[in-house]
């Protein structure tokens, strides 16, 4: 039996067909029977059936396995937990052919959001509990004996007992028996089509539904909590039009007869169960009155996101984990597509910039991984659902679409799905599929995006009238890398109309200007026409960044001013720069001047990001040169009081979605770089809203704001905001306001109230998905959250399953700025090891050289108190 241990994958000695399930959920008692009868081919000559099991008492003598009318009994049974493996070890070898193996089984309805377990809710003030499945990436071993992996795929056939007779009970497919005896029922389903086990779901609770009917007759319901069910119908929409959208884009329909999507109190975020989508409340619920338009546009493209897994997933499965991006990178992208085709006025597109950011911050990390990476070890799988399989895959996959076109693009996927649909998949499927479709080398092409780590800088410059572009891998720590990739390269220059692509093959390439763009570039002392600008990576589709020459920096830098570039360029040409100034290729005072270019911006995503690149630079600042962070800050104030005077404190009629989210962003800025007249407005509104809570004063777009500025004046001599917010978060049962005040509860600048906030974070009020988001505290709380994080770590890494220990360690330890620092969190992790986060811990350990560095880089830095000043008592 030993030679099973620590192996990455199950042994192929036998290959499941069908699962039929029955468990019997005691919510009370918080446990669970069961029994599993499953029809398996055994393929080679063996004694043994290894299978996953974690978790789960097995009753060895219900153990068998019945083949040709002969019952053979394994004379050994043994569970290996650290691998999560069952071994069944027989007296004789076992024929060749089809068989049943049976087990029976028990285990404990746990509380960590994996595997079978409870969530708690309240009715008619009463706790209660529900039974939840989370099963991806490798836990529906914690539920039922089973082949849990991906490619192992099968039919399931599920029957529930001993339910309570007024609760719901939910599955992938519609209930095709229900026996009543007395107060308790069983519930019996239809057979599943050919699935993997990780999609298997089962649900038990008191819910209300709202319901709706696809074009074709697909029955969609919105399953939530007693009296939330209208907070559903936003959700039941777009769910709604998005399988249709969906039904066209891949020309392949929806494969089941219904879908559900059920809110669920305590659960890890979203997940995308075959024909039962199951979500945490703030990722499905919309309160018309309560929900901010923030909140309205992640509920659309949650949703969107996990129905395309319905196809890019579900219907075509990754082989193995290796392969995740497919479903969550093409997942991620195509939800883009979706709400786009629902909502074009939300300029999904300029806000997929986001997704793209997210990545190339990873990616430019030395610790980072490739898109597709080797999985040895269950234990692995939680660290790779990160910005490298969710937004650089959708990145390149971005890329690739719009380098062979989309009508093509379409076209190929659809052939894909038709050809590889109730099957498994990898990498190199796709590829050939769109290299069918297109003619191009895709394979060649994008072999050099997934299968290494990281990305290039283009470097452009104008030497003698010629164009040179030259690629090396970027890294934030500024190192040098050896990567090479095959780079679709496009520009533009002097305007939209003048437009070049070509794919850059080689280290370095050279253009002769005029021939290249038919004009001379501006300032190279030559005559005729000329282009004024050059922007590289075109409204950004590329997954690139893009380093400029100092003449071509400030052409940009006059085009911005002159609003001549598009949002997503303008967004680029900051991104960029932003991190060629923590990778210490260019100055903090220089990026500190081009800011400024974007004092009128009004865009909402643009303004979104240069407000989290002012907070980063104002960390920096406070570490390296805090004699000059009240100027900075001023600098910053300076540069948001043009769009917050256009947007103002209340709703306009008629005003966009995005002003709505935007208007927030910016009073949340001004707040926390400490402006006075906005941090007093927002004190008037928050007292008006506490004497009443209907108070037109205080919308839900401007509360996280107004939260946020209560907690700047907050101290251990002045607690009163604070206490304010413990009792609105204490009374409302509202999921987004209690998340909200979270978020705002950390960025008090009083470390003793923040040490305060994160013990209430592990108490019972917080719920254990919630506690993550509070971790993100003001730069004068990092220490005292790292001092906590040691303190409680026993506790902590008991409590969180490894998918939220990382961002424990991510949010605590990456802000972290000094060499010393780095020390003090190796020794630590050294003497408290853990497996499971060991990518992660890298990455932030890696994070906080990278912001060390740069705060030694800004500390000498000549000239820069001289720029400061000037460009904060600069008049607009």
């Amino acid at each position: 039996m030993e030679q099973f241990k620590g192996q990455s994958r199950l042994p192929k000695f036998a290959v499941p067909k069908r699962y039929d399930i029955t468990l019997k959920p005691d919510l009370t008692g918080c446990s669970f029977g069961g029994s599993v009868a499953v029809q398996l081919d055994i393929v080679c000559d063996t004694r043994f059936i290894v299978l996953n099991a974690a978790d789960l008492s097995v009753d060895a003598a219900s153990v068998s396995f019945a083949s040709s009318k002969v019952i053979f009994k394994p004379w050994k049974v043994e569970t290996f937990e650290e691998d999560g493996i069952l071994v069944l070890e027989f007296g004789e070898t076992l024929p060749v052919g089809s068989g049943v193996l049976g087990i029976g089984f028990e285990g404990k309805l746990n509380d960590k959001m994996k595997g079978f377990y409870t969530s708690t809710y309240e009715h008619n003030g009463e706790k209660k509990n529900m039974a939840v499945t989370q099963f991806e990436p490798v836990d529906a071993r914690r539920c039922f004996p089973c082949w849990d992996e991906p490619a192992w795929k099968a039919t399931f056939k599920i029957r529930l007992d001993d339910v309570p007779s007024e609760l719901v009970a939910l599955s992938n497919m519609p209930v095709v028996e229900e026996k009543v005896h007395g107060h308790l029922k069983t519930v019996s389903f239809q057979e599943s089509p050919i699935m993997s086990t990780y999609l298997v779901a089962v649900v038990v609770g008191l819910f209300d539904y709202v319901e709706d009917r696809t074009s074709d007759g697909v029955k969609v319901r919105v399953y939530c909590q007693v009296g939330k069910a209208n907070q559903g119908k936003f959700a039941l929409n777009v769910a709604a039009k998005t399988l249709e959208f969906y039904r066209d884009y891949f020309a392949v329909p929806y494969s089941l007869p219904k879908l559900d999507m059920v809110a669920i109190p305590d659960f890890p975020g979203a997940m995308e169960n075959y024909g039962l989508v199951t979500y945490q409340e703030t990722d499905l619920l919309f309160d018309e009155q309560h929900s901010a338009a923030a909140n309205k546009q992640r509920v659309a493209t949650v949703v969107a996101h996990e129905l395309a897994h319905q196809w890019f997933g579900n219907l075509v499965t990754m082989e193995w984990w290796t392969h995740l991006w497919l479903n969550e990178g093409f997942a991620t992208w195509v939800s883009y597509l979706a709400t786009d085709s629902l909502f074009p006025e939300w300029k999904m597109w300029t806000k997929f910039l986001d997704e793209i950011t997210l990545g190339l911050k990873l990616d430019g990390l030395e610790g980072s991984h490739p898109i597709e990476v080797e999985i040895n070890h269950a234990s692995e799988v939680d660290e790779i659902f990160d910005a490298i399989s969710y937004r650089k895959g959708a990145s390149v996959i971005r890329m690739l679409q719009n380098y062979l076109g989309a009508e093509c693009f379409q076209r190929s996927l659809a052939s894909y799905i038709t050809k590889h649909a109730s099957s498994n998949a990898k990498t190199e499927d796709l590829w050939a599929a769109l290299q069918e479709g297109s003619g191009e080398p895709v394979n060649k092409l994008m072999n050099s995006w997934t299968q290494q780590k990281g990305y290039p800088v283009i470097s452009v410059k104008v030497k003698d009238q010629k164009l040179e572009f030259d690629q090396t891998q970027f890294y934030s720590s500024g190192s040098q890398g050896d990567g090479q990739w095959i780079v679709p390269i496009t520009l533009c220059s002097g305007s939209y109309d003048v437009r070049k692509s070509f794919l850059l093959q080689k280290k370095f390439e050279t253009f002769d200007v005029k021939e290249f763009l038919g004009c001379s570039i501006a300032g190279t002392g030559c005559r005729g026409s000329l282009c004024s600008w050059i922007k590289v990576n075109v409204d950004q589709t590329g997954f690139y960044r893009v380093k400029y020459e100092e003449e071509l920096s400030a052409a940009l830098r006059s085009a911005i001013e002159k609003k001549h570039l598009s949002a997503t360029d303008r967004f680029g040409v900051l991104d960029d720069s932003f991190a060629l100034s923590m990778a210490r290729q260019q100055s903090f005072a220089s990026l500190l001047t081009l800011l400024g270019a974007y004092r009128e911006e009004l865009d909402c995503t643009v303004l979104s990001n240069l407000i989290h690149i002012s907070y980063k630079l104002a960390t920096i600042a406070a570490d390296a040169v805090p004699e000059l962070l009240d100027l900075i800050n001023q600098l910053f104030i300076g540069l948001f009081q043009y769009s917050a005077e256009k947007l103002g404190w209340e709703p306009k009629p008629g005003e966009s979605h995005l002003d709505a989210m935007l208007r927030g962003d910016i009073l949340t800025a001004l707040a926390v770089f400490g402006h006075d007249l906005t941090i007093d407005e927002a004190s008037r509104r928050f007292h008006a809203f506490l004497d009443d809570r209907n108070t037109p004063l205080l919308p839900p777009d401007i509360r996280k704001a107004v939260y946020v500025a209560v907690m700047q004046r907050v101290s251990m001599s002045e607690r009163s905001g604070y206490e304010s917010l413990l009792g609105v978060y204490r009374e409302t049962d509202l999921r987004e306001e209690k998340t909200r005040i979270l978020r705002s509860l950390a960025s008090c600048p009083d470390p003793n109230i923040i040490l305060e906030f994160l013990n209430f974070l592990l108490s019972s009020e917080v719920r254990r998905q919630d506690a993550a988001l509070g971790l993100s505290v003001s730069s004068k709380g990092r220490e005292t959250a790292w001092t906590w994080l040691k303190d409680n770590w026993e506790h902590i890494s008991e409590t969180w399953s490894s998918g939220y220990l990382l961002r424990f360690v991510s949010a605590i330890i990456s802000p972290l700025a000094s060499f010393e620092k780095v020390k003090e969190v190796d020794e630590f992790f050294k003497v408290h090891p853990d497996l499971s986060i060991t990518r992660t811990l890298k990455q932030s350990i890696e994070r906080v050289q990278i912001n060390a560095k740069w705060v030694q880089s800004v500390g000498s830095e000549k000239n820069l108190a001289d720029i400061v000043k000037e460009l904060a008592h600069r008049k607009y």
